[in-house]
Parts: C-alpha cells; sequence; structure tokens
C-alpha cells in the first residue's frame, strides 16, 4: 500500500481507502461485510469511509464492530453528515449546529470510538449560514472529537467560501469527497483548481463508476445476477446512469488497453484517478473479500502517458464533464 497527504495537512491516508455506502449494514450480510474490513486491513488499507445515512445508520455500527480490536492510532477513520437519519423532525438534517452536534456524537457511539479523523458536510447546505455550520465544525475540533474537516460534493466556490471560514476559524480544512472516473470527470475545471489553491485533497468514490468500469455490464444484454444493477436496495438507482450501449461499448474497448498494462479493467479505473496528483485515495467497496484483494493492487501502479492518451482517445464521447453536475439540494 502507497500513501498520500491529505491536502496541505499532516495525515496520511492510503492511496486505496474502504468505503461501505450500500453494501454495509444493507447490500451483504454482516459476517461477510467484516470478511471485507478484514481483507482491507490484511491488504494494508487504514482508511476507512462510511456516513451516518448510510443503511440509516446501520453501516457506521457494521464499520465500528468491524474495526472492534484495531490499534486505533493505525486507522483512519471518516464520516459524514448532511441527511436525515432519525424521525424525520426539523432539525433532523442539514448543516445546522444542533443537527451537526447530535450527529457526530452518534456517529461516535456507532464507530466505537473517541475521536473521528475527517468529520465532513456530506453536501452544501443552503438553508443555513455557512458561519453558522463551520463554527459547528470547529468546536468539535477543539473538544478533540474531529481531528480534521472535509466536505462531499461542494462546488469550486462553495469550497472557497468554506476555506477562508476555516483559516479565519483555524482549523483543517482539507479535503473534498466526490464523484471521480475515467467516465466522469466534473470536477476537473473548477473544483480540482480551486482545491489546489485552497490546500484540499480530493477522496474520490466510485472511481469504478459503480462497476461499469470493471467492464462486466455488455451492450445489448441484461446485467449479471447478483451484480449492482440488479440491487433493488438502492444499488441499481445510482449505476442506471451510466448503463447506456454507447457508454457500455466503448468500455468494453478499454479491455486490450487494460492488459496491455498488465492490469484487470477495475484496476485499471482505479489506477486512473490516482494519476491525479489532487487526489489522495481512492474509495473502493465490496461485496466479497476478493474483490478488495484485487482492487488494491491499483495503489502504487504508474500509468504512462501514451495509456492515458488511448484512454481518452476510446471514451471521449461519452466522458460527463459539465461542472454544473455538481450539485447539491
Amino acid at each position: 500500500m502507497e500513501f498520500r497527504r491529505l491536502g496541505r495537512s499532516g495525515l496520511s491516508v492510503s492511496e486505496i481507502s474502504y468505503g461501505n455506502w450500500i453494501t454495509h449494514g444493507s447490500q451483504v450480510e454482516e459476517d461477510q461485510a467484516h470478511a471485507c474490513i478484514h481483507a482491507a486491513l490484511d491488504a494494508g488499507i487504514t482508511t476507512f469511509d462510511t456516513a451516518d445515512v448510510y443503511a440509516n445508520t446501520a453501516a457506521e455500527s457494521v464499520l465500528g464492530r468491524g474495526l472492534a480490536g484495531q490499534r486505533r492510532e493505525s486507522l483512519e477513520i471518516f464520516t459524514k453528515v448532511f441527511w436525515p437519519t432519525g424521525p424525520g423532525g426539523p432539525n433532523d438534517r442539514g448543516l445546522g449546529r444542533k443537527h451537526i452536534m447530535e450527529s457526530a456524537h452518534a456517529s461516535l457511539k456507532r464507530l466505537q470510538t473517541d475521536y473521528i479523523d475527517l468529520y465532513q458536510a456530506h453536501r452544501f447546505d443552503r438553508t443555513v449560514p455557512l458561519e453558522e455550520t463551520m463554527l459547528a465544525f470547529a468546536d468539535l475540533v477543539r473538544q478533540g472529537k474531529v481531528l480534521y474537516v472535509g466536505v462531499s460534493e461542494w462546488t469550486a466556490e462553495q469550497i472557497t467560501r468554506g476555506a477562508a471560514l476555516a483559516r479565519e476559524l483555524r482549523i483543517p480544512f482539507v479535503s473534498n469527497q466526490p464523484q471521480y472516473s475515467m467516465l466522469w470527470r466534473v470536477i476537473e475545471s473548477q473544483v480540482i483548481p480551486a482545491c489546489e489553491r485552497e490546500g484540499l485533497s480530493q477522496i474520490v468514490w466510485s472511481p469504478i463508476a459503480q462497476g461499469v468500469l470493471t467492464g462486466k455490464y455488455k451492450p445489448g444484454q441484461p446485467p449479471p445476477a447478483g451484480s449492482r444493477a440488479t440491487d433493488e436496495k438502492g444499488g441499481a438507482t445510482f449505476v442506471k446512469g451510466f448503463l447506456r450501449d454507447e457508454v457500455l461499448e466503448r468500455v468494453q474497448r478499454l479491455e486490450p488497453l487494460a492488459k496491455e498494462a498488465g492490469l484487470t479493467q477495475a484496476q485499471l479505473a482505479v489506477a486512473w484517478v490516482l494519476q491525479n496528483p489532487n487526489v489522495a485515495s481512492a474509495i473502493i467497496g465490496a461485496t466479497r473479500p476478493e474483490q478488495v484483494r484485487e482492487n488494491v493492487k491499483a495503489a502504487g501502479v504508474t500509468l504512462d502517458a501514451d495509456l492515458l492518451a488511448k484512454i481518452d482517445e476510446v471514451l471521449e464521447d461519452v466522458v460527463e464533464r459539465d461542472p454544473r453536475r455538481t450539485v447539491s439540494p
């Protein structure tokens, strides 16, 4: 495993991080989830990402139990706040002070830890003054319950405003967590330049485009049984945007390029996002331990310029680049 610094901070994270969105507490049984967590640990992954909303808090609890007994100082545990997780009361969502504070304390209990390494605003909240949000994060930092602060799916303008307040409050604002893959590059034109200026890294989710970049989805054919596209608990909703024949046909043309590099298509996809120097870590998910063991082999891989150019040539017409696709509620 290779490691990178998160933004301009002193925190090192594993190039491959393990995330449990959709899978833990929902798609797979807990024993299988724990097997995946232990496979990640065995492979050298130290960075684990979750959120209170995943499986309506169950994912945090599964991760907490799965990491129990591990040396806490050897792990980086990330979670997020924004979406509702309770009975749906008027303060049960968003980035107001009450919801942030209550959510942080609940996450600490579920994760069985005294502190969160990186606490992330899961979306931008247009209904709450940003000053209130950042002050709540600052108070958690000063209390020692949160070490670093980050965001997810914020626009360049929102990140710039947040960074200015973080400097004023003297808190470590270090990361953004966006969707990023060969097929989804909406952060490249605005978000990444803003983050480079402000000293933030990307922790990217869906580097394999919900499994599409593995090549297992074939044009003109139904999705494989047991794949995310057949998951009625939520997985199918997120992958359907990529399941167009023109996309799937281009992805099939990546197979010889992956073989040329001595990689599987999944490894090529994860290695591709890690070629961007502003990406600190790529989040992988898994329903089976062997998926973890396969994808971690993308760590430390360097793709040469000729191969990167060939990938661009194959995918160019189906790549989403519009920065307006980075949106918050």
